[in-house]
């Protein structure tokens, strides 16, 4: 039986990834500090795990390491606020705690890594669909330039240990138990507001969707042993085959929550209609590698949105 550990299980991908280990046989044990992840996710299978309440930058986690096959690193901050106000806080983090994990792994003899990465490390792409080997990788934003430092932590430590790690750069997620995101901003404005919706920039961001459900199907289609097997790095993209601008996304919404006649109001957003400092104005992301591995997306961007809208409707 394979032991599997997940940081941030509690959160919103690392509790769907939780149930898909519980469902697969895995042994599961999660740590996770609850600070933006919930219990109540995992309440379905919560008698089947080990959870440890802790925080990774502040304790030692050796213990929680014997006899782990593998570890399923979700903990960060993904909140592009942080990036903004507070980028000393989102590098601790993001960073600070990929060094934690890694340096534990060593102590302990743990060789296999799977961690969740971001199409924002590939900064303003000129190729798009932009493919894993695009260069150079240049984040605008303090939160893709903190997982880019993560990834580099985690390729040195592939070199140093004889590891073997895969970094899923994921497009946007959406789906069941999102707490983030424009879906999740945009109903809680229009709960607040059924006649009105305020869209930070132009609207004509242009960028992936991807559901939940492929997102895991897609962490679980290759493992590090597969990808790199004598040790070594590998980054894949995840995310759905095609992209929707904003105004779609607001449509999408309105329609899942049966809003017709909502009026759209625009922040103008800055440099050229950003919604916000850093936001990469243009994603999609190229997938074809994934799906040498047999994955496929069943959603697509904008099915994905409709889902999200309509589950945050029976569920707030």
């Amino acid at each position: 039986m394979t032991h599997s550990l997940v940081t941030g299980g509690a959160g919103f991908i690392g509790s769907h990834l939780v149930d898909a280990l519980v469902a697969r046989g895995d042994r599961v044990s999660v740590l996770d500090n609850l600070s933006s992840g919930s219990l109540d996710f995992l309440a379905g299978v919560r008698s089947s795990i080990e959870f440890h309440e802790l925080d990774l930058l502040d304790e030692d986690f050796d213990a929680h390491l014997a006899d782990v096959d593998i570890i399923w690193h979700l903990s960060a901050n993904p909140e592009v606020r942080t990036g903004i106000d507070a980028p000393e806080v989102m590098f601790r983090q993001n960073v600070d705690a990929t060094r934690c994990v890694l340096g534990a792994m060593a102590r302990c003899g743990v060789r296999d890594l799977v961690f969740t990465s971001t199409s924002t490390v590939y900064g303003e792409a000129s190729v798009v669909p932009t493919p894993e080997e695009y260069e150079p990788l240049a984040p605008i934003s303090a939160y893709g330039q903190s997982k880019l430092e993560a990834e580099q932590l985690i390729e040195r430590f592939c070199e140093e240990e004889n590891g073997r790690a895969i970094s899923f750069r994921f497009a946007n997620c959406v789906g069941p138990r999102s707490n983030h995101g424009v879906t999740f901003d945009f109903f809680h404005k229009l709960r607040a507001d059924s006649g009105a919706l305020e869209i930070l920039g132009d609207g004509k961001q242009f960028k992936s969707y991807f559901h939940v459900a492929d997102c895991i199907a897609g962490m679980l289609a290759v493992a590090p042993a597969e990808t790199c097997p004598g040790g070594g790095f590998a980054a894949l993209n995840v995310g759905s085959l095609n992209g929707i601008d904003v105004v779609t996304v607001a449509d999408a919404i309105c329609e899942a929550l049966g809003l017709p006649d909502v009026q759209y109001h625009f922040t103008g957003g800055v440099d050229g209609g950003r919604g916000w400092e850093g936001d990469v104005k243009r994603m999609l992301l190229a997938v074809e590698r994934l799906r040498e591995f047999g994955w496929r997306p069943q959603f697509g961007s904008r099915a994905a949105i409709v889902d999200t809208a309509r589950w945050l409707d029976e569920n707030y």
